[in-house]
């Protein structure tokens, strides 16, 4: 056990005066790679009107989401109207996904609950 121990803080020692050889220049490519993604002047006050526009850019998509769901809500009542004609694989699919949706659902319950399967704590 203290061999392991000894081996781990070895590696790890290893790992930190690598990062603290090369991160720096690790740093400088990865910004010379995406330089075309930074903003001029790169200050907090330009990453605060970034973080802005960023809001406010998708508070203005919210209708062309709302147009999206609509069309879908049509398409799937257009698909029950016309389920005599839905394929096998079609409706397996879509029982798929309401398993998963179900599943998740259970998982987040189990998480709200504390990792609890049998209920909340009292």
């Amino acid at each position: 056990m203290a061999s392991k121990l000894q081996l781990l803080q070895s590696k790890a020692c290893q790992a930190s005066q690598f990062v603290a050889k090369h991160g720096t220049s690790y740093y400088k490519q990865v910004l010379e790679q995406n330089k075309q993604h930074i903003q001029e002047p790169p200050t907090v006050e330009k990453c605060n009107l970034l973080a802005k526009q960023l809001f406010y850019t998708r508070l203005a998509s919210i209708p062309g989401c709302n147009e999206s769901f609509w069309k879908e809500l049509d398409y799937v009542k257009n698909l029950w109207k016309n389920r005599k004609e839905l394929k096998v694989e079609d409706a397996g699919i879509a029982a798929l996904f309401g398993l998963e949706c179900f599943a998740w659902f259970c998982a987040g319950e189990i998480v709200g609950r504390g990792f609890t399967f049998t209920g909340y704590y009292v």
